[in-house]
């Protein structure tokens, strides 16, 4: 059991945190006993644990008595933890000289962490307040320059590597569904399914130049094909054989996803009301952001999507900012579609910090707003569903990988083969820490003149040869929250034995949850051992309850 000693302002971030990490945990209580402590407060309360984590750039007690000099760090900083990138967002406590550094401050190369044992108890001071960092990345975000750090990930990865590498075995609820590594969710942003709804407008003239002369730079930068070349120009000079009725319109066959993913799991988010841009963000109306159609217009393409066992969503105007337009939104697509809808992303990735909350006024149980346009990675700092700290039940499922940041010239515009190793990148993350992994390839993508589908047939290929679970995004906040109503107890049989007891929401056509046991590897010492490499695992399925014994 882990003890929690904070101030009460930290509890609801506390509480949230310790959803990512689902291991046993509680307050702190003066009778209670632990076998860690975790405390943010300057003065530690009594307690009996064997191991103490003691998070805050304040000089303490234990800092003194080990006579370190404690180095500030004002306004963030970045650690390195097991090869990878953690920002810092608050200040920052170094100490230099010392020798245990499973995290070091990437510029000094000196150690946010020290390592102090007596008697039959292990101190393990961290030089930030993990708490606080944690409320900044829940409600802020990350900005685009640190968007390849699962921050909030690794956070919970090194405080479970401490704990093992303390000689503590920690049990867990892994954000890793049973008969998988990790989740996928397949999203489609659903913006220009009609190309005859665009006539000389932006769109239109952007298609034609991207057809023509960007297609033709890009064959001679060989960042496209000639088979591509062939393609696009056919498409363009279809055009006006496309607006009088002659030709198939190209842009109308967004269902031929349906083809491409081959019976995986997918979401569809929908304009509810056509030529209307919504109210403005940042003091600023976008006259482009209203788009040429609404649901009623692809009504046929998303009752196949429907049927063939996907999902569809609001792709929402005002749901950011109004409870009741955000209703009036949900209830158009439901009832033009006869079924519920769940969930919810904005155009253009519009929200604020107050959008959670408008957005389960509005009836939603989901959000999937939160990421990037400009990049890929995580803006959220994680790869799992969270609630949003002032939201009551709504999850945010956190969106990672948009084709346009990937492709676009006033973005990444990256080539296939860099795009890969970013997006490879991101898979591996997901394969190691758990959790979803939430991409977007938008409607017109397989499409002239982007012609996208190879790639993301690749990455489709990629995300089934490392086992990934391809959830619609229903499916996967569904068993994010069966997860979380997870309970876990634990008790000691013998000095090598522990009876585990397990309960969660049965719901037996979501994968089952796994209790995971850390073992800690006989012979390893915490002082100065790098976090992480003193541990192993095992794995225990469980649909509704589960009473076992592990020996250690």
């Amino acid at each position: 059991m882990i003890g929690v000693a904070v101030n009460p302002t930290e509890q609801d971030v506390v509480a949230e945190f310790f959803e990512l990490f689902k291991t046993p945990w509680e307050f702190h209580r003066n009778d209670g006993r632990y076998d860690v402590l975790i405390c943010t407060r300057e003065e530690v309360p009594q307690n009996t644990a064997k191991l103490v984590l003691l998070y805050g750039v304040k000089t303490v007690t234990p800092d003194t008595v080990a006579g370190f000099v404690v180095k500030m760090r004002h306004g963030g900083a970045t650690l390195v933890y097991k090869g990878r990138h953690m920002p810092i967002y608050g200040d920052l406590a170094t100490f230099p000289g010392s020798l245990f550094a499973p995290v070091t401050e990437a510029g000094s190369g000196e150690s946010a962490t020290f390592s102090q044992k007596s008697d039959n108890r292990i101190v393990f001071r961290i030089g930030y307040d993990l708490f606080k960092e944690a409320r900044h990345v829940f409600d802020v975000g990350q900005p685009a320059a640190n968007a390849g750090s699962a921050t909030l990930d690794l956070h919970v990865a090194l405080m479970r590597d401490l704990v093992v590498g303390a000689g503590i075995p920690v049990v867990e609820i892994p954000p890793v569904p049973e008969g998988h590594n990790f989740i996928t969710c397949l999203t489609h942003d659903i913006d220009h399914p009609v190309l005859r709804n665009h006539c000389f407008d932006h769109t239109m003239v952007g298609l034609l130049f991207r057809a023509t002369v960007g297609t033709t730079v890009n064959v001679c930068r060989r960042r496209k094909s000639l088979k591509a070349l062939c393609v696009n120009w056919t498409a363009a000079l279809k055009l006006p054989f496309i607006y009088l009725g002659m030709a198939r319109d190209f842009w109308r066959e967004f269902d031929r996803y349906i083809e491409i993913e081959d019976g995986l799991a997918s979401t569809y988010f929908v304009i509810p009301t056509s030529n209307y841009a919504g109210r403005p963000f940042g003091g600023n109306g976008i006259a482009r952001r209203a788009t040429r159609y609404d649901v009623t217009d692809i009504r046929p393409q998303l009752q196949r999507v429907i049927s063939s066992g996907c999902e569809v969503g609001v792709h929402g105007i005002d749901s950011w900012v109004d409870s009741t337009k955000g209703c009036e939104e949900r209830e158009r697509v439901a009832k033009t579609l006869s079924t519920a809808v769940a969930g919810v992303r904005m155009h253009w990735l519009f929200f604020d910090e107050n959008s959670p909350v408008v957005s389960e006024r509005a009836g939603f149980s989901y959000d999937s707003t939160v990421g990037y346009n400009e990049t890929v990675g995580y803006r959220a700092g994680t790869l799992q569903a969270y609630k949003p700290l002032a939201a009551d039940n709504l999850l945010e499922l956190p969106l990672h990988i948009m084709d346009t940041a990937l492709f676009f010239p006033d973005y990444l515009n990256l080539s296939e083969e860099d795009a890969k190793q970013k997006v490879w990148n991101l898979i591996r993350d997901a394969a190691e820490l758990g959790g979803a992994l939430t991409i977007n390839w938008h409607d017109r993508s397989i499409a002239p003149e982007r012609l996208w589908d190879g790639f993301y047939r690749k990455l489709l290929r990629e995300l089934k040869q490392r086992g990934a679970w391809f959830a619609t995004a229903a499916q996967a906040v569904s068993w994010f929250r069966k997860r979380r109503s997870a309970e876990v107890e634990i008790t000691r049989v013998e000095e090598d034995r522990l009876r585990i007891k397990a309960s969660a929401r049965s719901d037996d056509k979501l994968p089952r949850l796994r209790v995971r046991v850390h073992k800690p590897q006989a012979g390893k010492s915490a002082k100065g051992t790098p976090a992480g490499s003193a541990s192993a695992f095992v794995d225990i399925a469980f649909e509704g309850s589960v009473d076992t014994e592990i020996k250690l």
